[in-house]
């Protein structure tokens, strides 16, 4: 089966006291482009991630945020003692001045001093953030697996229209190989009016030379080798659709084919029907073009 490069998907878990929200999306792209939102301060995270991402995912542009939330009680107060310092050393200047102008000031309580900006800070508690880490990669896989099922479901869908189109495809080119069929009498015709007309004007034209003229007149209207090439390019197609997995450049590629080959029938038609059968060929080869994009 093949895949979309299109894809949403969300997945939360929890570690003693913290929780957290994982969110996975994906649009398509030439190759494999990973945007990452991490919480910092995780130690291996980061590495962890995009080699999970990289082992599941060959192509696509692909955005996934972590949003971890921890209990605010978990804070702890830490004295800054640069700050208090400070304020001690502002507080003894503020006495012996006070007391050079035989002024009397109330002592100030180790509360107060406490209470002062800047003196208490507040911050998490240092711990080993490996378990974390440990648990989120662990945690990881089942939002990869949600997200490869929204892929696969759009895949599966894309699939269908994608075989549908190469089936059109292969129709058009059998009618198109039946249409230079049944002009062949009419152009075996043309090819002797021209003769007789050449013979005509010339009774003694080389014949080996016109023979060579009327050869090249020949190949520039045979689309054998178009209808050949078309049906190889269809049974292609159909292969690789079989075959699934990440098959979208191969596709594309195919897409290209398609195209090279009805442009050069359209020029080779020379005939109403044969060049409205190339035009439907294109039609169809552009909309193929334009679902193949999304094929991982």
């Amino acid at each position: 089966m093949i895949s979309s490069m299109t894809g949403f998907a969300t997945h939360a878990g929890a570690l003693d006291r913290v929780s957290w929200q994982w969110e996975m999306r994906s649009v398509n792209a030439r190759g494999l482009d990973l945007r990452l939102r991490l919480p910092d301060g995780i130690a291996g995270l980061e590495a962890g991630v995009r080699a999970a991402l990289s082992a599941r995912i060959a192509r696509g542009s692909v955005s996934l945020s972590l949003r971890l939330t921890r209990p605010a009680e978990g804070e702890v107060p830490r004295l800054n003692a640069e700050v208090l310092s400070a304020v001690l050393s502002a507080l003894r200047t503020a006495e012996e001045a006070a007391a050079a102008a035989d002024v009397r000031l109330a002592p100030a309580s180790a509360a107060e001093v406490l209470a002062l900006r800047g003196v208490l800070e507040t911050a998490a508690p240092e711990a080993d953030t490996a378990p974390l880490a440990a648990a989120l990669l662990a945690d990881l896989p089942a939002l990869l697996d949600a997200h490869g099922a929204a892929r696969a479901a759009e895949g599966a869908a894309l699939g269908a229209i994608l075989a549908a189109q190469v089936d059109r495809i292969a129709a058009l080119s059998e009618a198109a190989a039946e249409l230079a069929a049944a002009r062949r009498p009419e152009q075996a015709r043309a090819l002797a009016s021209a003769v007789a007309a050449l013979l005509a004007q010339a009774p003694q034209a080389d014949p080996g030379r016109l023979e060579q003229e009327l050869a090249v007149i020949a190949t520039r209207t045979d689309i054998t080798e178009e209808i050949d090439r078309l049906r190889a390019h269809v049974a292609a197609a159909r292969d690789l659709l079989g075959q699934g997995g990440p098959v979208g450049r191969r596709l594309d590629f195919l897409t290209q084919e398609f195209n090279r080959e009805a442009n050069t029938l359209c020029a080779k038609a020379q005939s109403a029907a044969l060049t409205r059968a190339g035009l439907d060929l294109k039609a169809v080869i552009d909309q193929m073009r334009e679902q193949v994009q999304n094929v991982e």
